[in-house]
């Protein structure tokens, strides 16, 4: 019995093989937009495109990323500035897509774009600090693709929306895991509307990389704790901060900082004839959070709280 569960699992994974090798025709002619390509995974992914061939559309939220991304490559790559949490800004990016693209539609979105702060227990927390997330992870990414929809169906393109392994299951407060729970849940709609018309949705969920975004977070954690109120400080203690800020030192040291293992991934859901509906990155990605997500509540809690520092006036 067991020898034909593992060939009937052996030959499972080469078909699986097999199929996600065989990749989409005529990809030179192909328009792929990309935002947040100032630097991290949408910077190495514009980059890595350009030099297969795909015709570029990068958007960069500043001028000085936009101008060395276009020193760096090719002339068929194309930048534009956009500020996804502005509707006006979107509006105007789609407008120039539209220029270029043509009749040909857009072959694949990749929404990239995205911010990591403020990172810190939610009661440190205001209301402001999550919506400045929200805004740009979970609702800029719906405006974004809302309004280049139509030219992804035209193609009968990709939408490839960049979640997290923390969008499956949270480990700090802030606003940055509900933006991506709310990406999880909006790319699973999405996928399922877009289906009869030929348009495939695909998932992408890093565990830790050395990105901007772990890094910011460390920046920012020393401002937030010395803004909260003198109460707040002595229910936690000092104590429980530097913890929690030799923590997030912890994960930026321990982090991936091979961020093609991501850009593999998004490539891979763009030009694969058979892309996948989503894709862990990362070994942390693979053997500890998106299993974790899958455990029975409790056992998650139990395991979570061994790493968590205790507040000083905890029970």
């Amino acid at each position: 019995m067991w020898l034909y569960l593992a060939v009937l699992m052996g030959l499972y994974f080469l078909l699986r093989w097999y199929r996600e090798r065989q990749t989409v025709e005529n990809l030179r002619d192909k328009y792929v937009f990309i935002t947040g390509c100032d630097s991290g995974f949408g910077n190495k992914l514009a980059k890595q495109l350009d030099t297969q061939g795909l015709r570029v559309l990068a958007a960069c939220f500043t001028q000085e990323g936009a101008e060395e991304l276009e020193r760096l490559t090719s002339d068929r790559l194309k930048v534009t500035i956009l500020d996804v949490s502005s509707t006006e800004s979107v509006n105007a990016a789609t407008e120039w897509v539209k220029r270029i693209v043509g009749s040909k539609g857009l072959w694949g979105l990749v929404n990239n774009a995205g911010i990591g702060f403020p990172v810190a227990p939610n009661e440190w927390l205001t209301k402001d600090d999550f919506t400045k997330v929200i805004n740009v992870n979970l609702l800029g990414l719906i405006d974004v693709t809302l309004h280049l929809l139509p030219l992804v169906r035209a193609a009968r393109g990709r939408v490839v929306n960049v979640a997290s392994s923390v969008g499956r299951v949270t480990v700090t407060g802030g606003g940055y895991s509900p933006s991506k729970y709310g990406v999880e849940a909006f790319s699973d709609s999405l996928r399922r509307e877009l289906l009869p018309f030929g348009v495939r949705v695909s998932i992408i969920e890093p565990g830790a990389f050395a990105n901007s975004i772990i890094l910011t977070a460390m920046e920012n954690i020393k401002s937030t704790w010395d803004r909260v109120s003198s109460d707040v400080k002595e229910i936690y203690g000092q104590q429980y901060f530097n913890s929690y800020f030799k923590v997030l030192q912890d994960v930026n040291k321990s982090a991936n900082p091979n961020l093609y293992l991501v850009t593999d991934c998004m490539e891979h859901a763009l030009t694969s004839r058979y892309p996948r509906t989503r894709y862990s990155a990362g070994w942390d990605a693979k053997f500890f959070y998106i299993p974790l997500s899958y455990m029975p509540t409790f056992l998650a809690d139990c395991m979570l709280a061994r790493f968590a520092p205790k507040p000083a006036l905890a029970v």
